[in-house]
């Protein structure tokens, strides 16, 4: 019996990149769930020590949605780690303010980020990681920078930062 399968004629990139995508995530998140941490929190405390930032902000550069900015917020306030204050800028808005202890382990969990991608990077030859570093951020700055419309559109895979 022969396959009525169409022949592939390219790879299958969408699966490379989502089977990847999907196993760094789990090793990410086991390597900060050592330190009682998530992806998200990692990226707020991250992002609101760069410079006083909305509650509203914060969740566009993590690409959350506002329940789960909410709850990702107050499991950050319930540990200590950042709390909601009135911005300094426009006293109508709130920021989200690192505590003391968030800057210190916002600096913890940058140094498991930066190892869990060390530890997949160095799985490849030097020259084959800089050609696919430089591959994906020129895929991710340009031809795939912007998501296309659609009637049914797909689940984005991942914050930024």
């Amino acid at each position: 019996m022969t396959s009525m399968a169409p022949a592939r004629t390219e790879p299958d990139l969408s699966y490379l990149l989502d089977h990847t995508s999907h196993v760094l995530r789990t090793r990410m998140a086991a390597a900060l769930g050592e330190i009682g941490l998530t992806a998200r929190m990692h990226c707020v405390l991250v992002h609101a020590l760069e410079e006083e930032r909305t509650q509203a902000q914060l969740a566009e550069i993590g690409d959350m949605d506002k329940t789960t900015m909410v709850v990702t917020v107050d499991a950050l306030e319930k540990a200590g780690l950042a709390e909601r204050r009135p911005s300094t800028i426009d006293r109508r808005a709130r920021i989200i303010a690192v505590t003391e202890a968030g800057a210190e382990v916002a600096r913890q969990s940058q140094e498991i980020v930066d190892g869990v991608h060390e530890s997949t990077l160095s799985s490849l030859p030097d020259e084959e990681r800089e050609v696919l570093v430089r591959a994906l951020g020129r895929l991710a700055s340009g031809h795939l920078e912007t998501p296309v419309e659609s009637p049914r559109p797909a689940r984005r895979a991942r914050q930024r930062g």
